[in-house]
């Protein structure tokens, strides 16, 4: 362990050591309170990246982020101390806890953490996992069900990673499936759906960013272009189907089946599963009940906060809703129906009920201290110009090969997703400038391209290890949250392998008549190589 600190050490003494060494990075004094000398450089990218790669290499994701938002101070500072530690605390994590959808989040993340907790400790989750145990009988249909769930969720990403681990959660470990394949499910079901889902806090968000156009109809139209999204979709299935598995995926998978699901002595929601047994009283109602409260009571707060009981219709509430509070209300009313359900039926006194609400929020700790660094993260690269700078790039690149313009979005979405750990971001920066390079030419190429930002944003979600949805997967699998990022990568770059080449096809063919059959086809036979080759590599 020793050592192992002090190779880290030594790497992050050497990147501080280049990046101070380079002449470029260096401010004037007089100009500290202007932009930092960085500002809309590629230096702007440098600190995710570096938190990024330590996370992967040290597998230590709290110093890791740490260091890349120290890093981000240190740019925007000029490598003044004063400047620096300031920047840390007032600039990025007060500055973060400070704003009210990201408390919003977090409150909505302490309430489904204490209803997992009730459900766990009134015998629904045990009760439930015993009923389906008796009809779902394979580990292929265990994954199938997931998924199943994962898709029938598509109100909000949040909620769909949460829910969906404390339900199926218990079924997969009977079946041995590991906790890092359960994130991949769960993460990879709730972005990618809620992309394509037209009632979603997606859709709102990505309906706002489009503006002078109908957001909601070109939403829609740009659905069969998401290539990522419905490909990723067409991969999991195919990959449990066909009983495909790579990469670190595998070694985990091979050991869930001798009964270990973690593989690594990574445990950090181990004390959430204390009451995972549950109470002998406890039935399938325990679960499904506050499960379906919950679904109700956050779309019904959805719309509230978009004004549906102030006369505006359905899909427009939807539209304009604040999914942070939405959520909040929501779920707030969920875990108060739960509360009493339990009372009544006397499955758990109230005092228990209330010792449940100091756990929930204790196993949620490792998602809020991921989140907040992430946020915190965020703001560096804000601070630092890397929006603009990404912004001007694509700019630079419209006006040339516009009909590899798609596939070039999608990667610049992707990095820049990778790197942010944001997706709404990443639609608010490039989805504008897409509109204005089409405005009044090609309206199909502009579909094709906005639907391109919305997949290489969901891409670069997807891979990132500071990703808010990533780290709610890990926190709904209860999966160490390095495991669940290098088991899941390979997966999610095979898909925008194939999506980038899909990209291609539709920039030319201008139809998702063609582009989307030539994705799946070319989806499903890189999913046979790779069928053939990992078990040409088992048996060698």
């Amino acid at each position: 362990m020793q050592s192992k600190r002090k190779r880290l050490s030594v790497l992050v003494s050497v990147i501080i050591a280049c990046v101070m060494a380079n002449p470029a990075l260096v401010l004037a004094a007089e100009e500290e309170a202007a932009q930092p000398a960085v500002y809309a450089t590629f230096w702007a990218l440098v600190p995710p990246i570096v938190a990024i790669a330590l996370a992967l290499i040290t597998k230590e994701v709290y110093s890791s982020l740490f260091i890349g938002i120290l890093v981000g101070a240190l740019f925007y500072s000029g490598f003044s101390f004063e400047g620096t530690v300031t920047h840390i605390f007032q600039g990025g994590i007060i500055s973060v806890l400070s704003d009210s959808y990201n408390v919003g989040i977090l409150v909505f993340l302490v309430i489904l953490g204490t209803m997992v907790c009730l459900m766990n400790r009134a015998g629904g989750s045990a009760a439930f996992g015993r009923w389906a145990s008796k009809r779902i009988k394979t580990r292929v249909g265990a994954e199938l069900a997931t998924i199943a769930l994962g898709v029938l969720i598509f109100i909000d990403d949040y909620f769909n990673c949460l829910t969906v681990g404390s339900v199926m959660r218990p079924v997969t470990d009977k079946h041995n499936v590991s906790r890092a394949k359960l994130a991949y499910l769960i993460d990879a079901t709730a972005a990618p759906v809620c992309i394509i889902a037209p009632i979603s806090s997606w859709a709102a968000a990505v309906s706002g960013f489009v503006e002078g156009e109908n957001g909601l109809s070109i939403f829609v139209r740009a659905i069969p272009y998401n290539f990522y999204a419905l490909l990723t979709i067409v991969m999991m299935v195919g990959m449990v189907l066909m009983k495909v598995e790579f990469g670190s995926m595998g070694v985990h998978e091979t050991n869930a089946l001798k009964g270990d699901l973690f593989t690594t002595e990574g445990r950090p929601y181990a004390n959430a599963e204390d009451d995972s047994e549950g109470n002998p009283r406890g039935k399938v109602i325990d679960l499904l009940i506050p499960i379906i409260s919950l679904v109700i009571c956050c779309v019904i707060g959805m719309i509230y906060t978009g004004g549906f009981f102030d006369g505006t219709d359905f899909v427009t509430a939807f539209s304009q809703s604040d999914a942070s509070v939405g959520l909040v209300l929501g779920s707030f009313f969920g875990l108060v129906i739960t509360v009493l359900l339990y009372v009544i039926r006397r499955v758990l006194s109230f005092r228990q009920c209330m010792e449940c609400i100091p756990d929930g929020f204790k196993a949620m700790v490792p998602a809020i201290l991921i989140l907040t660094f992430a946020w915190s993260l965020k703001a560096m690269t804000d601070s630092l110009g890397a929006a603009v700078f990404v912004a001007n790039a694509v700019q630079s690149a419209a006006g040339t090969l516009m009909n590899f313009l798609p596939a070039i979005i999608f990667l610049v979405g992707c990095f820049l997703a990778f790197a942010t750990g944001t997706s709404w971001g990443t639609f608010g920066i490039l989805i504008p400038i897409v509109v204005e390079v089409f405005a009044n030419t090609n309206e199909t190429l502009m579909i094709i391209s906005i639907s391109a930002c919305m997949a290489g944003a969901v891409c670069g979600d997807h891979c990132s290890p500071i990703s808010d949805t990533t780290i709610m997967a890990s926190a709904g699998a209860q999966c160490d949250h390095v495991n669940h990022v290098s088991t899941q990568l390979p997966y999610a770059l095979v898909a925008a392998a194939v999506s980038f080449v899909t990209y291609i096809v539709a920039g030319f063919a201008q139809t998702a008549w063609i582009a989307l059959p030539v994705g799946i086809v070319l989806m499903l036979i890189v999913l046979l190589v790779i069928k053939y080759e990992f078990s040409t590599l088992r048996e060698r």
